[in-house]
């Protein structure tokens, strides 16, 4: 007796990264198409999508054809699962057709009819009457079609009689056929591509694409993922529209009067701000006091490392009298040293969201944008994701901090890799200046969307006693040309760092 699909009913996939993406999960009682390359992740998403099933006490089958059962039952090991309550039917034994047995239906493109196939399969489904069926994979059934027109007909023949059983049904396909093949991609309910690519310097990377559901509004385009020990992850990519609440409109303070002063009244919640200059101008360092501020206020922040570990940052903290060891050990402070050429856009961008959305962050840090650049430098969209994870940002309320530097020291050759200051609402722009035989740095604020701003340059400094923001340098030219020009007296920088000091 048929049990027909329930309609408007989703099953999970075993990833809820994908079921984000699929806007719930797999509608039931279909059959769906899950292809890609050998080594993208079938076979684990697969597995995965029958152990959701048994978990939710579902009667599942795993039917392979091209691998045998010890090849299978090796791969669930490897992620810790046990395949237990799942019936494995193996279509395919290379000893038996070797020796020449045949206790079991050996499946063989040269000698085994592909109704004799079928028909093993229809029988095990009839009696164990399974919610959830993995076949792996179509590329044997291809073969042993030979023919376009019965191929087609037997993979309509199988649509429908899983639809009658009321079967929700994945064929793995692995896209060996020279040509591309269509005739599942148009049969299938839905259609799930899988992509490895192979990077020129660093690990793998793979992707996910939705190429068609029927009937539901996924979200399109391409997700990054990653093969864990214990499955497969996807990480949705981000649509900054989607996520959006309420925050407080308290701009935060920078714990510096000077600075906060040079901003108009501090850093405004919800925006993105820019730190950007040469090597040695203070910019991480200037990043790790606003930091500070947020811990002493109370607020959670995440700082993303690209360049230096938590050694590193600790030490120089230390030396410049920024609290940080404290704030790390309470939870107000999460530093992550991110490694490059390990990590995609997309697993990135689900690091800053789990931050926010899990640890409570109201302030992100990424330093730097170099690094973030160069450890994906096969990435051409990065632009357009960058703006869409600092949208989302911005929608959270989250004060988002990122560190540029421009390459060269001085003069018109120093330029910055890559033009982000567009997407950030403020630019801070640090400088080194020469004045009376040292030299000294500067600090200014170029832009600011969200307000008015100074527009004076004022002295920076770091020391001991962490950062001191002086009084505006008013006899200064040339900090557009990257050349900064100090013409005023050497009374009045004293003055300012009398001033810094509280003198």
């Amino acid at each position: 007796m048929s049990k027909g699909p329930r309609m408007n009913a989703t099953l999970s996939t075993g990833s809820p990264g994908l079921d984000s993406v699929l806007g719930g999960g797999l509608p039931k009682g279909h059959l769906y198409l899950l292809e890609g390359d050998p080594g993208a992740g079938k076979t684990t998403l697969a597995l995965q999508f029958l152990l959701e099933g048994r978990d939710r006490g579902e009667k599942c089958l795993y039917c392979t054809l091209s691998e045998s059962r010890a090849e299978v039952l090796k791969v669930a090991e490897s992620h810790g699962w046990s395949l237990e309550g799942i019936t494995l039917l193996e279509m395919s034994s290379g000893m038996d057709a070797v020796n020449g047995h045949d206790q079991y239906t050996v499946f063989h493109p040269s000698d085994i009819e592909l109704g004799e196939t079928s028909r093993r399969l229809f029988e095990q489904v009839a009696k164990g009457s399974p919610d959830r069926v993995v076949i792996d994979s179509l590329s044997e059934l291809r073969l042993i079609a030979h023919e376009p027109l019965r191929y087609r007909r037997q993979i309509l023949g199988m649509k429908q009689y899983f639809a009658h059983q009321g079967c929700t049904v994945l064929l793995l396909d692995d896209r060996t056929a020279q040509a591309s093949d269509l005739q599942p991609q148009s049969i299938a309910h839905g259609v799930i591509e899988l992509k490895r690519i192979a990077a020129e310097y660093g690990a793998e990377r793979r992707r996910l694409r939705i190429v068609k559901l029927r009937g539901v509004a996924f979200n399109g385009g391409y997700h990054d993922l990653a093969i864990r020990t214990g499955g497969l992850v996807v990480f949705p990519r981000i649509a900054a529209n989607d996520h959006e609440r309420t925050s407080d409109d308290t701009p935060a303070s920078s714990g510096m009067p000077e600075f906060d002063s040079l901003l108009g009244g501090g850093l405004d919640r919800g925006t993105s701000t820019l730190l950007t200059g040469p090597a040695g101008t203070g910019k991480s360092t200037l990043a790790m006091t606003l930091v500070q501020a947020a811990a002493k206020r109370g607020e959670h922040t995440a700082i993303f490392a690209f360049e230096e570990n938590r050694r590193i940052v600790l030490r120089r903290a230390k030396a410049l009298g920024i609290e940080y060891a404290s704030y790390m050990e309470s939870g107000y402070i999460e530093f992550r040293h991110v490694v490059p050429a390990e990590l995609s856009p997309g697993e990135f961008a689900a690091l800053v969201r789990e931050a926010v959305e899990v640890g409570g962050a109201r302030m992100v840090v990424i330093d730097s944008l170099n690094g973030y650049l160069n450890s994906m430098p096969e990435e051409r969209f990065l632009a357009p994701q960058l703006h869409e994870l600092l949208g989302y940002l911005n929608n959270q309320g989250v004060v988002t901090i990122m560190v540029l530097a421009q390459r060269g020291m001085m003069g018109p050759g120093m330029h910055a890799p890559v033009d982000v200051s567009y997407l950030a609402d403020t630019v801070i722009v640090l400088r080194h200046f020469e004045a009376f035989g040292a030299v000294r740095k500067a600090v200014s604020v170029l832009k600011k969307r969200t307000g008015s701003h100074e527009e004076f340059i004022r002295e920076l400094r770091f020391g001991p006693e962490g950062v001191q923001v002086g009084d505006a340098l008013s006899n200064f030219r040339g900090i557009l040309t990257g050349v900064p020009t100090f013409e005023g007296n050497r009374g009045e920088l004293e003055h300012g760092e009398q001033v810094a000091h509280g003198r």
